[in-house]
């Protein structure tokens, strides 16, 4: 398939315009044919349209680049890297150099294949997996709503850009996303469509026949085509952009790789290294006669000059924020670091859990923790995926966001599991709020990529995960999860925190809240426990990952275990007591924490010369590293079954006494 270059009238705009982009064209040619791997195809064809924003529109300044009030620009299209790499090195961003361009797709390049949040000021989030990018600014679009109404236009009044392709808006996360945009009205949020109608196969045409445009109009959006090599059509999108009242989609018809000779507006454009043969096609085709990776000095000029066009917005901004009476909230906000009233809160919390011995779900117990958290910390934000009755999520005297008032701290994400869990890592991204959202455990898979890129990132987002084994009963196994824990174990940089009462649900959301680079999932129960930690201490034990909740003198057993199934290791002790057999009992509500421990005192807590049994409501991969070869593991071995709790469990063997057979086994050396 071939498209046709658009007429485009050649105007003196246009031809700076052209003139510039040729720039961001040339790097990303020479990025990718230097590599021998990446995709020229969406920067060589979006150059024109970032062009126009990034010299027109775009609030930012690269000699601050973290200053709060800039405007984000989140490149979706994550595959289109050198779009961005080329922009930030000439608009002159720190960390950005043509050296590191050089390096492109080379292991400690801040130019990795995909935009890599952290390698680099510039890159707002980590994009590459299709729809993220455009699902993480639905979450900064909301972050600035919401401190806009809690701080005022005088700190708070920026937008959102996405540049998003074809593939970004075929992922079913883009269909979550636009339609809670929609639906909140982020008429701040402004989306640049890649309309190319190429992907990796060949012709949009041979997967996809939706009319995109109608798909955002009936998700609440304002919506317009232009020419995306037209610069005034482009200008005058973005321009009508600005008031607008709805969230707004700019659908940019352009050819992709414009400029490669054989290759542009077809699928050879879209990936891989173009060749020495095409790219000096190009070059001429560009009228760009410039060695690889050299800028003319006054087109450079031109560029740097677009990179400090921002500073007077940015000192004005500045001047604003010292005279504000909200300065020093704000600033806290911004820090990330947690009030110091919030430690007392959530000891007295412990204190009267510990004293009063409720047998509550953990569920609940988190929603007491929340209670202190959300009175004593400003910027917490909660949600749910349609399930806050189950999820227990809001607390008190919170009321929603709502398209007509964003200062309310909870929102009702409705059935969107995924763009959830990628917005709440938006809001992370752009700082001023600690979200915190919920669903069935079950539904992390439906929330998994996200999480995995919140850990990537190291964002501090809370995932609150209910409902967590076959303890929720009767729904059965379509939503009891089983190998959920391990799979979300097995994330790198998430802690997954399963607390076995109230006292270690509320260490665990301190332990949450004071991770400021990393993501945290709180497995929390459906049905009731009783309270294992009946003495009441300062320290936050859960915060080593393991612990010993009940010793023993001359023990030949260890019982280790998660959550609810403490409450099982502490009966089956007590059977096993009355055998004359001593057993001592380790709570390890985090692997990844009692990971990071001393190896001295791992091994203490483990129990040397200790036989040990593990019981969790799950399936037993990872815990072969704790049990050892003579260690026995009671819990889940396939999937769930429907019926009464208490049912399920004995009908799947997870029992104090069966516990107690497994150790007495363990013992015999069977």
């Amino acid at each position: 398939m071939t498209i046709e270059i658009p007429p485009v009238p050649q105007t003196q705009e246009q031809a700076a315009t052209r003139r510039l982009a040729n720039a961001i064209r040339a790097l990303a040619m020479d990025a990718v044919e230097n590599a021998k791997s990446g995709h020229p195809g969406l920067p060589m064809g979006m150059a024109d349209a970032a062009t126009v924003l990034f010299s027109k529109f775009l609030k930012f300044d690269p000699a601050e680049p973290h200053w709060h009030d800039r405007d984000r620009f989140v490149l979706s299209a994550g595959h289109g890297s050198m779009l961005l790499y080329a922009l930030l090195y000439l608009t002159g961003y720190p960390g950005m150099t043509l050296d590191d361009i050089k390096t492109f797709r080379k292991v400690g390049s801040p130019c990795a294949g995909h935009p890599e949040y952290s390698h680099a000021p510039g890159i707002e989030t980590t994009t590459g997996p299709l729809g993220q990018g455009i699902a993480n600014a639905v979450g900064m679009a909301l972050a600035e709503r919401h401190l806009n109404a809690r701080f005022g236009d005088a700190l708070v009044d920026h937008k959102t850009y996405v540049i998003a392709s074809d593939g970004d808006l075929m992922e079913g996360i883009s269909h979550e996303a636009i339609s809670l945009a929609g639906h909140l009205k982020l008429s701040r949020l402004i989306v640049l469509y890649d309309d190319n109608s190429i992907t990796i196969d060949g012709a949009t045409a041979l997967s996809d026949s939706t009319d995109t445009i109608e798909r955002f109009q009936a998700a609440g959006w304002n919506t317009v085509h232009v020419n995306g090599h037209d610069a005034a059509d482009v200008a005058r999108a973005l321009a009508w952009a600005q008031n607008s009242d709805k969230p707004v989609l700019i659908a940019c018809k352009t050819i992709i790789g414009l400029g490669l000779p054989t290759r542009q507006g077809t699928q050879k454009a879209h990936s891989d290294a173009p060749g020495a043969e095409e790219v000096a096609g190009a070059r001429l085709e560009l009228d760009w006669p410039s060695p690889p990776f050299v800028i003319p000095e006054d087109i450079l000029a031109d560029w740097r000059a677009i990179g400090a066009k921002g500073r007077p917005a940015r000192e004005a901004w500045a001047k604003r924020k010292a005279a504000s009476e909200r300065a020093a909230d704000f600033d806290q906000a911004q820090s990330g670091d947690m009030p110091a009233a919030l430690a007392p809160a959530l000891l007295a919390v412990k204190k009267t859990a510990s004293s009063e011995k409720p047998a509550i779900a953990t569920r609940k117990a988190s929603e007491l923790a929340l209670d202190a958290i959300n009175a004593t910390v400003p910027w917490t934000v909660g949600g749910s995926a349609d399930l806050t009755p189950s999820n227990n999520t809001r607390t008190k005297g919170m009321h929603e966001i709502t398209p007509d008032d964003y200062s309310g701290r909870y929102i009702h994400f409705g059935i969107r599991e995924h763009g959830m869990a990628a917005a709440m890592s938006g809001m992370a991204l752009h700082g001023g709020i600690v979200p915190y959202g919920g669903t069935f455990m079950c539904f992390s898979d439906y929330c998994r990529p996200s999480i995995r890129l919140a850990a990537l990132m190291g964002l501090r987002v809370v995932y609150v995960m209910t409902h967590d084994s076959i303890g929720l009963g009767e729904d059965g196994p379509t939503h009891q999860p089983v190998e959920h824990l391990a799979a979300l174990r097995a994330i790198p940089h998430l802690l997954v925190l399963r607390p076995a009462d109230a006292v270690e649900t509320a260490e665990c959301w301190q332990i949450a809240l004071g991770e400021k680079s990393r993501p945290s999932l709180l497995a929390l129960s459906r049905q009731n426990l009783v309270t294992a930690r009946t003495e009441h201490t300062d320290e936050n034990l859960s915060a080593r990952g393991a612990y010993e909740l009940a010793g023993a003198a001359d023990a030949k057993i260890t019982l280790l275990a998660t959550g609810s199934e403490i409450e099982i290791a502490l009966k089956a002790r007590d059977l096993l007591a009355a055998d004359g057999i001593a057993a001592r009992i380790v709570s390890m509500p985090c692997w990844a924490l009692f990971e990071e421990q001393p190896a001295t005192y791992r091994d203490a807590v483990l129990g040397p010369g200790t036989l040990k049994v593990a019981v969790e409501a799950g399936v037993g991969l990872g815990w072969d590293r704790y049990v050892g070869p003579g260690g026995k593991f009671v819990g889940m071995h396939g999937f769930g079954e429907s019926g009464p709790y208490k049912d399920v469990y004995r009908h799947f063997g997870i029992t104090p006494e069966a516990v107690a057979d497994a150790a007495r086994a363990a013992l015999k050396g069977n």
